[in-house]
């Protein structure tokens, strides 16, 4: 476990970049010496099929905390985050919530991405009655398959993203789909969504290929696309991927191919530019936050960028080799703001007020765009317990994800599935 104590903050030395200014103004004041930390336990992907994210995924979150240390803790306090390994796998997950709360005494969880592990921890978050709040994408929070306690307040899920991008993809790139996607809840959320979007669309998924997460090569799933495919859609997770769109790419070679439509999973922690890549010219990504800074990027990207140390291509500043999950990683600075702004709504004093922060992020709606969003600007559905937000379509030009399009937050829209708000605690 690594602890990040940040109790003697000096706005000073907050960043030593151009986006200190906007950083240091953010959040005025300073954090009390003498209070008692507010601590927030981490379960983190550090090994793993999710250690590429779980490694942003810590970065992000060092500098969230740093940044509200800096800017005065929650209610005048300071906050510790504490980091555990939950090696992206959902026995271990819950092993951690229980950890997290029971050992080492922290207020809240937050938990992680991988769809499994979120699935596998919430039961226990809810027996602990410790709040947890996921930076995950599945639709199993706002299905209703969770608890009260488990919230998603910093990223939209695959259901929204797939309702905003499907007509998109209908209209400009082709009607017959086959579908390549893990198999396990994250890829089950892909493959149900965007089969009904695009009948909605008028359109149809001819195939459906399932690949264990697992997997380390692709080349015997391939076959299996059919020849009358108008578009193929893929999204795959783990160490793999590169192998994945690598292999892809020897399988169609120099000939004709349909339109490729992919979620970034598929190339997250990849550059765009490597050798084995260039097919993927033209081809066009899903993207929750543009990994290249968009040339009309908002006030405070180059805050952000600066402060988690990711340049204008989306790679580290001290190893351009080292590329983010840029597009996923934003979710853990939006649920620690998040975390704040639930906290002090709450008058949050220790774990006898865990109830009333969770009935104060209930009672949240509006969340506009700033340095403590610098995805985009949000809405929180209270009863679903789920974030509603914009989504980016970028295409492959020059060996850069550029942007094309980008939806708005009417599109990934959809009726309510269940009212956390009704069940008890």
């Amino acid at each position: 476990m690594t602890r990040n104590t940040l109790l003697h903050p000096t706005r000073r030395n907050l960043l030593l970049t151009s986006g200190a200014g906007l950083l240091a103004a953010a959040l005025p004041g300073h954090v009390g010496a003498q209070a008692a930390p507010i601590k927030i336990g981490f379960q983190l992907h550090r090994t793993g099929i999710g250690a590429s994210y779980g490694r942003w995924y810590e970065r992000t979150a060092q500098a969230a905390i740093k940044l509200i240390n800096d800017g005065g803790g929650i209610g005048g306090r300071p906050v510790e985050i504490l980091f555990e390994d939950d090696a992206t796998d959902p026995k271990r997950g819950s092993e951690v919530v229980d950890k997290l709360t029971q050992s080492d005494g922290c207020d809240v969880v937050m938990g992680t991405l991988f769809s499994h592990v979120v699935i596998g921890s919430a039961p226990r978050a809810g027996e602990l009655k410790v709040p947890y709040l996921v930076c995950s994408e599945g639709y199993h929070v706002a299905s209703g398959m969770l608890n009260r306690w488990t919230l998603q307040p910093g990223i939209t899920d695959v259901r929204s993203q797939i309702a905003s991008m499907a007509p998109w993809v209908s209209a400009n790139l082709g009607k017959k789909v086959t579908m390549i996607f893990p198999d396990f809840a994250f890829g089950h959320d892909h493959r149900d969504f965007f089969t009904a979007a695009m009948a909605a669309q008028g359109g149809e998924v001819i195939a459906q290929i399932a690949i264990p997460p697992t997997e380390t090569s692709f080349t015997r799933y391939f076959p299996q696309i059919p020849a009358e495919t108008e578009v193929l859609y893929h999204v795959m997770v783990g160490p793999a991927v590169l192998t994945f769109v690598k292999e892809l790419g020897e399988f169609y070679g120099s000939g004709a191919k349909p339109p490729f439509f992919g979620f970034i999973d598929s190339l997250e922690a990849v550059d765009t530019a490597t050798p084995g890549l260039e097919f993927l010219e033209g081809s066009y990504f899903w993207e929750g936050h543009n990994r290249v800074k968009p040339a009309d990027a908002g006030e405070h990207e180059a805050a952000y960028r600066a402060a988690v140390g990711v340049d204008d291509n989306g790679a580290s500043v001290s190893d351009t080799a080292d590329v983010a999950t840029y597009s996923h990683m934003f979710s853990t600075w939006e649920t620690l703001f998040a975390i704040k702004a639930g906290m002090e709504a709450s008058g949050y004093t220790g774990p006898t007020d865990r109830q009333k922060f969770v009935e104060a992020m209930e009672a949240m709606a509006d969340l506009p765009y700033g340095i403590e969003r610098p995805q985009g600007a949000k809405v929180f559905n209270g009863k679903t317990h789920q974030v509603f937000g914009t989504q980016n379509i970028s295409q492959v030009q020059g060996g850069k994800l550029i942007r094309v399009h980008q939806t708005s937050m009417a599109d990934g829209a959809y009726k309510d599935a269940v009212d956390y708000t009704t069940m008890s605690f």
